[in-house]
């Protein structure tokens, strides 16, 4: 298997941590795993911490203010460019991508420069989501990829594979996006720069433990930051 780097940003996990980390590397046994927390309250770095000292493939990141998703994950990424793993994948911390769709989302990257674990392709899904948050997020996936011009249907999934090099080339400029609009922007700059990108089936799961990060303000982001990078051309 090649070496494989999971960066998991979280805020707020105490509940989920090591439940997801032990279950990341059960599917991944030699995966590292790099926990990217924000300075969360209720301790979830600490958690990580002690996970970091009891088991070797574990990293933590520390960072001292909440500034966002994706400044969490450009944190993480920073190290795994520095660092030597053919993949780097992004996923959340609160068991909402499934850990046992990992070696799927790996063995797809053979082929592939990014894998997008994909809700809304053939055989991908949403469970224990209402009727509007469905629409809002189906909705908001069909605008993209109609103001974008492009074929992949989960624009807004965060649940990610990149190789390396494909990591360094959506990366090279200043992302400008942070909430759902970052993984709009990285996949966009992936399609505009020829990149093989490719979607996996996966089924999207509500989180049991803690309280959602979506806002309002996020949403709004989203929707103004598409036609921003319809206007301009990324990197």
């Amino acid at each position: 298997m090649p070496g494989v780097l999971v960066v998991l940003p979280t805020y707020n996990e105490a509940g989920n941590l090591e439940r997801i980390v032990r279950a990341v590397l059960e599917q991944l046994p030699r995966a590292r795993v790099l926990v990217v927390d924000d300075n969360s309250p209720d301790g979830t770095g600490q958690i990580a911490d002690r996970l970091a000292t009891e088991l070797p493939e574990v990293e933590v990141l520390h960072r001292p203010l909440k500034e966002g998703l994706g400044r969490a994950y450009l944190a993480g990424f920073a190290p795994a460019l520095a660092g030597d793993p053919e993949l780097v994948i992004a996923m959340d911390a609160d068991f909402s991508h499934d850990p046992r769709d990992l070696p799927r989302l790996v063995a797809a990257a053979e082929h592939a420069d990014l894998v997008l674990g994909s809700r809304y392709v053939s055989g991908g899904g949403v469970v224990d989501w209402g009727l509007l948050r469905r629409a809002l997020s189906r909705g908001g996936s069909l605008y993209s990829r109609l103001i974008l011009g492009v074929a992949v249907r989960d624009l807004t999934g965060g649940f990610k594979c990149y190789r390396h090099e494909a990591l360094e080339r959506v990366t090279r400029e200043p992302v400008r996006a942070n909430g759902y609009a970052f993984q709009i922007e990285l996949t966009y700059r992936a399609i505009r720069a020829g990149l093989r990108v490719v979607e996996v089936p996966i089924v999207f799961r509500e989180r049991a433990v803690g309280r959602s990060k979506m806002t309002p303000g996020i949403a709004f982001e989203a929707v103004w930051r598409v036609a921003a990078l319809r206007l301009r051309r990324p990197a």
